[in-house]
């Protein structure tokens, strides 16, 4: 009985798996320049993420959403910044997950440095 136990326990850990994914998004509408004393960084390598589920693998019945995740990051931040001149500097977004047999968890984190414009002197 302990060997079969024993052969169903490593047959889970051999297809139970997680993978990961992230990429770097570069190109915005608007050019400013972080220069001299025209910004402070609010909060550094904030994060906010979403998860999802899937049955099988395969099957969506919830997918993680990059607008909840950018929601939670700016909630991490601890202030209020809505009506501030704030951006997210250094913009990274991750995409995981936990593989096991019946089913699966897909997770999206955002990660990003919050900054304030403080209208301060800038270089041409």
């Amino acid at each position: 009985m302990k060997g079969v136990a024993l052969v169903l326990g490593v047959v889970s850990v051999l297809l139970a798996g997680c993978a990961s994914e992230g990429r770097f998004e570069h190109g915005d509408a608007t050019a400013v320049g972080l220069s001299a004393n025209n910004y402070r960084v609010i909060q550094p390598g904030a994060k906010g993420g979403s998860s999802g589920f899937s049955l099988l693998g395969i099957i969506p019945i919830t997918s993680p959403s990059f607008a909840v995740a950018k929601e939670r990051l700016y909630k991490s931040v601890g202030q209020e910044v809505k009506g501030r001149s704030i951006a997210l500097a250094n913009q990274t977004q991750d995409k995981s997950g936990l593989y096991l047999i019946l089913f699966s968890i897909p997770t999206v984190t955002i990660t990003a440095d919050v900054i304030e414009f403080t209208g301060g002197p800038s270089t041409k």
